[in-house]
């Protein structure tokens, strides 16, 4: 991979790549989970994963075969049968995985593995079989001397084994030069000694990459990516162009919700039912409620309740939460802050740190002056009131209800319940003018 950062941990999809296989065992029900790790990248995997799963440490990398034999000694004698994943390969589905373990189980194999046929390829171990048709070893790509583009079986890494089996033979594989011990070497060990071991077919031949480079890693994300997309338009969702969009594996998004070209949702986003979202749109680690519209803007860490509409080009930092019915237009930020219910800002305004009640009226160019150079400080403005375009608040201040502020003001001393401020800097006329 070159990279500082463990391959398993690299993401696909928004979801570090340990993550599939762990949360597929889980789904399976599988009763314990044990990782391998190095000393190296031991104290990164149980920082992600915790005390979800358990933890074998590889004293040495010495091959798949002698990682397998760390798992065998943690989980002991009281085990029947070991499932083994390899947590590279991320795109097994659970069908597969449950037809392997209800075939190892069902028929009583020492060995059961997943393959998929007709690929292929030049750096994955062949599948090869005896002339009935049963599996008798593996021949990894290096030590193949067929013609290169011969379709091949090839084995997924996936497998069960009884475990008592596999532990009486772990010691019978014999080290690569380099004293690395394979775990696909026991194909051969149970095909020579007449042992049962069987090759199931997994259901999608994707099921089968694995991740060893960058490029296919991102081969992998763009199969992940479009089992995703795939999924929510089963389940009632319009995607519009399904090559523009980017949706990561932690996104929900709800029925009848419309999802525009160029569209990127990722992290922990929800989206309701019956919005709309993009085109040119990008949410991460956000929430947005029903009946919502999302046009051509970014949130980030930030929450719309339902019935609000924002954008084009405006975008939600992080704290920023708009209350229902809440109408933002082009070119608004908002940043740690709260806007109340139906409350409106139309174009070109900073709403910083501010509190701001229900029905109030942001005009044009509004900016909430939250920082002092040295601070962060507040704002807050009162349900029902009047924001006059170009007005500067410079917190701390604080607005009362239906207050107003003329065009133009600066704030910069709290303005009463009712009352109007207009100039620079703003002073507060002893009663409101008539709008007759």
């Amino acid at each position: 991979m070159k990279s500082r950062t463990p391959k398993v941990l690299h993401p696909v999809c928004g979801k570090e790549m340990i993550r599939y296989p762990v949360e597929l065992l889980q789904q399976l029900g599988i009763g314990r989970i044990v990782v391998v790790v190095s000393p190296s990248t031991g104290p990164a995997i149980h920082e992600l994963l915790g005390e979800s799963v358990e933890y074998a440490t590889q004293p040495r990398v010495l091959g798949t075969g002698d990682a397998v034999g760390c798992a065998a000694e943690l989980l002991g004698e009281d085990v029947e049968h070991i499932l083994v994943q390899n947590a590279d390969v991320p795109l097994v589905k659970l069908d597969s995985m449950q037809r392997l373990v209800d075939c190892h189980t069902s028929q009583v194999h020492h060995m059961t593995m997943l393959t998929v046929g007709g690929i292929l390829t030049n750096d994955l171990g062949r599948v090869m079989r005896d002339d009935l048709g049963q599996v008798a070893d593996i021949v990894e790509a290096a030590d193949w001397e067929g013609p290169a583009d011969a379709p091949a079986e090839v084995n997924v890494g996936t497998y069960c084994f009884q475990t008592r089996w596999l532990k009486d033979n772990l010691s019978r594989i014999e080290p690569s030069p380099k004293g690395e011990k394979y775990l696909t070497s026991l194909v051969a060990i149970a095909s020579g000694a007449g042992d049962s071991i069987q090759g199931l077919a997994a259901g999608d031949p994707t099921e089968m990459l694995g991740v060893n480079n960058r490029v296919q890693l991102a081969q992998v994300e763009s199969v992940q990516r479009q089992r995703i997309l795939e999924n929510l338009m089963l389940s009632g969702v319009t995607i519009q162009d399904p090559a523009s969009v980017y949706i990561d594996a932690g996104v929900a998004v709800g029925q009848d919700s419309f999802i525009l070209p160029n569209t990127v949702l990722v992290g922990r986003t929800t989206i309701g039912e019956n919005c709309e979202i993009g085109p040119n749109s990008t949410i991460s680690d956000s929430s947005v409620g029903n009946r919502c519209r999302v046009t051509a803007s970014m949130l980030e860490e930030a929450v719309m309740e339902s019935d609000v509409e924002i954008g084009p080009f405006s975008h939600l930092r992080p704290g920023a939460h708009l209350e229902s019915g809440v109408h933002l237009g082009n070119f608004v930020e908002v940043k740690n802050s709260r806007v109340g219910a139906g409350s409106a800002s139309g174009h070109f305004s900073y709403l910083g740190d501010a509190s701001i009640g229900a029905r109030v009226n942001i005009g044009a160019g509004t900016i909430t002056c939250n920082y002092d150079g040295k601070d962060k400080l507040t704002t807050v403005i009162g349900a029902g009131a009047f924001i006059g375009c170009d007005t500067m608040l410079v917190a701390p201040v604080s607005v009362g209800a239906d207050a107003v502020t003329g065009a133009g003001s600066v704030v910069i001393k709290d303005i009463p319940e009712g009352r109007l401020a207009v100039g620079v800097p703003a002073r507060i006329l002893d009663k409101m003018p008539d709008k007759s």
